[in-house]
């Protein structure tokens, strides 16, 4: 509704704009409409500075006869009401009064829904605009395109796409820009490339947007080879190509490639960008160089939530479980309000840690003194921190009484630790749970297996194996990668593709002696298979991250790190193995496995042997 007073204030200012023009004589009623309209519109370009002050003028035009369809007056209200963020509720009202609104009302319109919480309209608005014979202009496509890509739809983008192409508007680099940015949102990062491609003039946000593209697609490796054309073309990176550059090299675990980023960024002077020295610091604690992100996180001259949150779940992450919840503490002292994220790395810390009354009582806390809603991931959390504990049953119990309903991923948490701890019976419910949702992941009848093969149900593994087979999945191939040199070498169990591969067995053999001398005696109950103890003791000699360790040990000076990343999640055999090795050769040893990092030093383990 529209106001019926106007506030003395404004009413000063109108009256006094209006009687300047020393022919009115006769204000308000005898005043000219075109002098009325004139003075309105100047008013709304000068004082309109609220949405109240706006509706008042509005008021005020109509009371002295400006009519609501004058296509003037509603230009500049659209425009205005826009401009300052009103409800699009109001800027509809004024709109749909119009008498033959131009192309620029219709898209400020499409501008306005753009910008807005509620985009949807803008689609039965551009249908309207085709319609009543408005040709779009090169102003019309970004902000249309922008708001379809808020909704996620990228049919409707193909055809506003096409239409751009047809009128010959496609090829404006504003235009291309909000494709670009379309079809990355959507994640259809191979049309965001070939619409880059295409591109004859590229500037700093076409960079941007086709490497964050790749970044959060799952593509890093074609984010920083896109990001490397960018520096032979002389374009000069800014913080958001820092963001998403950082992003892929978390995503490879790139660690190496993440230090010269921090190296550029200091020179640059990006180093105090905030949503850079995030990326950065997620880099280090996703690489393993914990110390590296506390240092970085030392060093913000500004911390918010996300920097906090990401600090907490790198802790968590790299086995610190302690050492998070202090910084979580810490984080409450500073008065920060944590996120439903932040909360993820308190509940994963104290499932690592085992403590399971305070990931009970900070789950309470998070729904009573935060408000927040418990999602699919914390329930995780909670399910870990049982089952990791041993309390099996009890996490059955827990998954039962859910409110939400459990996912395959809780599911195979159980069914990890009924493997774990024996519990056969129960691992066959789960299993039961999880062929309905997920039939075909292979993790699964791995898990399955290996719990039979616990047990010495030989018949049984068989029958797993016989199903495996039958319905064409296969078991997923363990590996393990190290980073040497600006080069990434990956292993396999057994694998002798390396040309130092005669050199890295006797390594290996070296090893597998010395280790032997300082008590080591290989964990065979990890070997799940119907053979012979020696024939065991060979299996585990060969796994992927023992022969990656010995080539490490091969090739890098006496002291120099080691970091391994792992598909799997890492055996009792290696992980002991690993303690003795970080001792007796005296190397720091970060292993990232499937769901968390191992430090080895001095032969302990970040994890205290809880994983």
């Amino acid at each position: 509704m529209l106001p019926k007073q106007i506030h003395s204030s404004l009413a000063h200012t109108v009256t006094a704009a209006l009687t300047q023009n020393p022919k009115t004589t006769n204000f308000p009623s005898q005043t000219p409409l075109p002098f009325i309209l004139q003075k309105c519109i100047a008013l709304l370009q000068s004082c309109a500075s609220s949405n109240s002050k706006l509706k008042q003028i509005h008021a005020f035009s109509i009371r002295h006869g400006v009519p609501p369809s004058n296509p003037d007056i509603g230009k500049h209200l659209v425009f205005t009401s826009v401009s300052l963020s009103s409800p699009m509720s109001y800027a509809h009202q004024i709109f749909s009064q119009i008498k033959h609104p131009n192309v620029f009302t219709w898209n400020t319109m499409i501008r306005g829904y753009a910008e807005s919480q509620n985009p949807m309209p803008v689609i039965q608005l551009y249908r309207q605009m085709r319609v009543s014979c408005i040709e779009p202009d090169t102003h019309t496509y970004p902000f249309l395109l922008k708001a379809v890509a808020k909704l996620l739809d990228v049919r409707e983008g193909e055809k506003v796409h096409c239409i751009a192409l047809r009128n010959g508007l496609e090829s404006l680099v504003f235009v291309k820009n909000a494709l670009l940015q379309l079809y990355v949102v959507c994640g259809k990062v191979e049309s965001a490339h070939k619409v880059f491609e295409s591109m004859s003039e590229r500037d700093l946000v076409a960079w941007n947007s086709v490497i964050n593209g790749f970044s959060l697609n799952g593509r890093p490796n074609e984010a920083l080879t896109i990001f490397r054309e960018m520096s032979l073309e002389g374009v000069v990176p800014d913080g958001f190509t820092m963001v998403s550059l950082l992003g892929a090299c978390a995503e490879l675990g790139a660690l190496a490639l993440g230090g010269r980023v921090h190296v550029y960024m200091v020179k640059a002077g990006l180093a105090r960008n905030a949503h850079a020295s995030n990326a950065l610091l997620n880099v280090y604690a996703k690489c393993g160089s914990i110390r590296e992100a506390q240092k970085v996180f030392g060093e913000m001259e500004e911390r918010s939530v996300v920097s906090w949150t990401a600090l907490v779940v790198g802790l968590a992450v790299n086995g610190f479980g302690k050492e998070a919840l202090e910084l979580f503490k810490e984080f409450k002292g500073e008065g920060l309000v944590p996120t439903e994220i932040t909360f993820v790395g308190v509940l994963y810390a104290c499932s690592h840690c085992g403590m399971i009354d305070e990931g009970f009582e900070y789950f309470r806390v998070m729904k009573e003194e935060y408000g927040i809603v418990p999602r699919i991931e914390h329930y995780g959390c909670m399910v870990d921190l049982l089952a990791r504990a041993g309390k099996v049953n009890e996490a059955y119990e827990y998954i039962k009484d859910m409110p939400v309903q459990p996912n395959a991923v809780i599911w195979r948490t159980l069914l990890g630790a009924c493997t774990i701890h024996g519990h056969s019976a129960l691992g066959e419910i789960t299993r039961g749970h999880i062929l309905q949702l997920e039939p075909r992941h292979s993790g699964d009848y791995v898990l399955i297996s290996n719990l039979y093969a616990s047990e010495r149900r030989w018949s049984d593994v068989q029958k797993v194996r016989r199903t495996m087979l039958s319905e064409g999945v296969k078991k997923t191939p363990g590996y393990s990668i190290v980073e040497l040199r600006n080069r990434v070498f990956e292993f396999t169990m057994g694998d002798r593709s390396h040309p130092l591969s005669d050199e890295i067995y006797a390594k290996l053999a070296e090893i597998t002696i010395v280790l032997k001398r300082e008590g080591y005696v290989p964990h065979t109950e990890n070997v799940l298979a119907d053979i012979e103890e020696e024939e065991k003791e060979n299996a585990l000699s060969y796994h992927s991250e023992k022969i990656a360790i010995a080539f490490m040990l091969l090739i890098t000076a006496p002291g120099t790190p080691i970091r391994i990343w792992k598909n799997l999640r890492v055996c009792a055999d290696c992980h002991l193995a690993f303690k003795l090795i970080s001792r007796v050769y005296d190397r720091a040893i970060v292993v990232r496995d499937r769901s968390r990092f191992h430090h080895f030093r001095d032969g302990s383990c970040s994890c205290s042997d809880y994983w």
